[in-house]
């Protein structure tokens, strides 16, 4: 695992990268991290996805200028669905291409904020998306995901954010036609596959790391990228 710099329209930021051991190629994944930002967490994310035989290339979204100012920045633009947070997960999904140990394939998995970048980005050249707790769903969910790639999306079924949005997402993805496992983990909340700080905090609110929830739904996405991506992936 190592931290490099990734060209982007509006310069360079620093994103961590992790290729598999062993002869590849492999497919890509860009990882979008939670609202928390760019933590030790995505460390052991990203550690889990090479391990399954995926490049896991994660930007950090908070690059630039100070941190209250990124985080209003990056959530205006995933609410307007244009700007450079978009275009920065672009490039790293580019970055990925470009690898030759890359297989010209890749997926988008994204955390909270991050799974709502997961779903607005899977009609952007992805392979497939695996949106975790992507709450609330995008305004204008239909035309969002119009040409969307297969989506594998996992819900805390104790979500405050997430009420409604399981069936709202099922509903829209059959109406499209859009290859799509949507499942919902009850019991746990928002946040359950991050190891975020405050946990004992966490979990009084509802919230909170599930061992179990997260070993499952990480099983589904292997399963699925493996389905819908070029092989050369372990464990799929």
């Amino acid at each position: 695992m190592t931290t490099i710099d990734i060209d982007t329209p509006a310069g360079p930021i620093d994103a961590l990268l992790n290729v598999p051991t062993g002869d590849g190629p492999w497919p890509g994944v860009v990882v979008v991290h939670d609202a928390v930002g760019y933590a030790p967490d995505n460390e052991s994310t990203s550690q889990r996805i090479a391990q399954a035989g995926y490049i896991a290339l994660t930007p950090n979204m908070y690059a630039r200028g100070g941190r209250a100012r990124c985080i209003t920045r990056v959530f205006r633009e995933l609410l307007t669905k244009r700007g450079r947070a978009l275009d920065d997960i672009l490039a790293a999904r580019d970055h990925l291409l470009a690898m030759p140990e890359c297989s010209g394939q890749v997926g988008i998995a994204g955390f909270c904020m991050g799974g709502q970048f997961a779903l607005i980005m899977s009609p952007k050249g992805f392979g497939a998306a695996a949106p975790f707790y992507g709450t609330p769903l995008p305004r204008d969910l239909s035309e969002t995901l119009d040409g969307a790639c297969p989506i594998v999306a996992s819900f805390g079924g104790r979500d405050p954010l997430g009420i409604g949005a399981p069936d709202r997402l099922r509903k829209v993805t059959q109406a499209q036609q859009i290859t799509a496992d949507i499942k919902v983990y009850p019991g746990v909340g928002h946040s359950f596959a991050n190891k975020l700080p405050g946990q004992p905090l966490l979990r009084v609110t509802g919230l909170g790391y599930d061992e179990a929830a997260t070993e499952e739904a990480w099983r589904r996405v292997f399963a699925f990228f493996g389905e819908h991506m070029a092989a050369n992936a372990a464990g799929t």
